[in-house]
């Protein structure tokens, strides 16, 4: 029975009930009685009440949105590009005037492929590929590219062997994270160039290896190539053990020949100059002279040889010297006699010196006694 149906315990005149009265003193049926004439009588009313509420919720679900913080909300105005929802509640227009489609633009997304690449110098390699990447701009990620994914497959693909095919083999193998480098530099300009909105974060080399094909003679040339750096790694050992030691034995060498040069040359100047004196002095006293030498020569003689004494006092001192042509033997006393020859030639020396004018230099080291 409607609401406002005569007679009705709902109407607010017919059934003797007062009419109900809210905040204010206000007729509350007055109020209403508009809102039921809406709905008619009957059950055609009530369907159209049913209706009314369904569509007020589907609008009110329809216009709310609510973007996690991990999505994006691209809202689309009658299919073309509005604007981006950031995280939180947001409003919209009812479909069909706007949609929203939601992007997880913090979802890292992994896309990992083995490739056979052909290097600089010729050889087949099998390399490992890993790329992580995210949604960086949802508006170019939907609209920019038709499939942006697909596009970062072949963009990964193309750009490591691109990188690889300007590197040596043994660049591939043991040198990676530099063309991984590169590549992942090389890749996000190829994205942003394809405009896919995608980031790259990482990109990865993991592994490089021949094929099966032929990896017994790689693995032959992997060890002559591990022989070699042994060899050459002993082999510089050993240099660097023994250039230090012989440039130290030439330096050692060279600084005792110039040392003997050095106290050579001195000695023979400390000689030269000694004659020269020796000459002066025996011009100017000969007699003091020849004495004083003669002491200086026995001196030396006794200190370096050993002395005997006879039974009767005498003492005998023995020259070890090489036999004269005149046949004595080492064992001569030492006489003036024998010193003789050593004066004369000093005495000749020291007049040829007054005649001319000038010092004589000594042929050697000359000894006088008596």
């Amino acid at each position: 029975m409607a609401w406002n149906t005569p007679g009705s315990s709902n109407s607010g005149g017919s059934s003797g009930r007062p009419p109900r009265r809210g905040p204010g003193g206000r007729n509350l049926d007055a109020l209403l009685d508009p809102l039921r004439g809406l709905f008619g009588d009957g059950s055609g009313g009530n369907i159209l009440r049913w209706v009314a509420i369904v569509v007020g919720l589907w609008l009110v679900f329809n216009c709310f949105v609510l973007i996690t913080e991990q999505q994006r909300g691209v809202v689309l105005r009658f299919g073309q590009f509005a604007r981006v929802m950031q995280p939180g509640p947001h409003f919209k227009l009812p479909w069909p005037i706007e949609r929203v489609t939601k992007i997880n633009a913090t979802q890292i997304k992994t896309f990992s492929e083995n490739v056979p690449v052909l290097t600089a110098d010729e050889n087949i390699v099998l390399v490992e590929i890993n790329v992580q990447y995210r949604v960086s701009d949802p508006q170019m990620y939907l609209f920019g590219t038709r499939d942006g994914d697909a596009m970062l497959a072949q963009a990964a693909l193309s750009t490591v062997r691109e990188q690889v095919g300007r590197s040596t083999l043994d660049t591939v193998l043991g040198a990676r994270n530099a063309l991984a480098v590169s590549a992942r530099d090389q890749l996000q300009k190829s994205l942003a160039a394809y405009r896919t909105g995608l980031a790259v974060t990482e990109l990865n080399l993991p592994n490089a290896r021949p094929p099966e094909e032929v990896k017994p003679a790689f693995d032959d040339v992997n060890s002559a190539q591990q022989d070699k750096d042994r060899l050459i790694s002993e082999a510089r050992a050993y240099a660097a053990q023994v250039v230090p030691e012989a440039r130290g034995q030439a330096a050692r060498v060279r600084t005792v020949a110039e040392g003997y040069k050095t106290a050579s040359i001195a000695r023979a100047q400390g000689d030269a100059d000694r004659f020269s004196l020796l000459v002066d002095q025996y011009q100017a006293a000969p007699e003091v002279t020849r004495k004083r030498l003669w002491l200086e020569t026995v001196q030396e003689v006794l200190a370096d040889n050993r002395k005997i004494v006879g039974g009767d006092s005498r003492q005998l001192l023995y020259v070890p010297m090489e036999p004269a042509k005149g046949g004595s033997t080492p064992g001569n006393l030492l006489s003036p006699e024998t010193l003789a020859p050593a004066v004369t030639a000093i005495e000749q020396a020291a007049e040829q010196s007054t005649r001319s004018g000038r010092t004589p230099r000594p042929t050697g080291r000359e000894e006088v006694t008596r």
